[in-house]
């Protein structure tokens, strides 16, 4: 038996649970004519080189599979008829697979292996944008902080300021050199 790997570039904004049953067809077509699936990798939603059918960015799967050559076409053309495949190319890893279980116990350790990197990445996003919402919240807290003791200082400074106005403003009614004013009435007759 050979080794083959497909790689399909699907629709982005396909569910998960429709690539679910998009691999479920590829598995019924390669296991149909005598094939046996490894494993799946799925890399997620990446950006393309180019634009492909107004997608910029398309879901990478690749498919490893143990067969002698006779799920190929069938596999190719039935990604052919699929519209939500953008692209696809198979290519033959391995001309002879001696051990048939060895290679399987070593697709399912690289599983195993890829399960165990994405759970820890997962994890570390999740303590990363804890610890991003955190200092955001201690940032946060600091600007009020500072608004609060920038509105204390200007509420400690505004009675000063008028103070200060008062006395160096003139009583009503007073002239600016300092003298009383006159009396109106005082130079009229009568």
């Amino acid at each position: 038996m050979r080794e083959y790997e497909t790689t399909v570039i699907i629709q982005p904004e396909i569910s998960d649970e429709a690539v679910q049953e998009f691999c479920g067809r590829l598995d019924s077509i390669v296991e149909t004519d005598g094939g046996i699936r490894l494993m799946y990798d799925d890399q997620g939603r990446r950006r393309m080189a180019y634009e492909i059918e107004n997608f910029q960015k398309g879901r990478y799967l690749m498919l490893h599979f143990l067969d002698d050559g006779g799920a190929v076409p069938t596999l190719e053309r039935a990604l052919r008829l699929d519209d939500s495949v953008l692209r696809f190319l198979t290519v033959q890893v391995a001309n002879d697979v001696p051990d048939i279980e060895a290679r399987k116990l070593e697709a399912s350790e690289e599983v195993r292996i890829r399960e165990q990197k994405a759970a820890e990445r997962a994890a570390r996003e999740a303590e990363q944008a804890a610890e991003r919402a955190a200092r955001e919240e201690q940032e946060a807290a600091e600007q009020a902080a500072a608004a609060a003791k920038a509105a204390e200082a200007a509420a400690a400074a505004a009675p000063e300021e008028e103070t200060a106005q008062d006395e160096a403003s003139p009583a009503p009614g007073a002239e600016e050199d300092g003298s009383e004013p006159a009396d109106e009435t005082a130079g009229k007759e009568g």
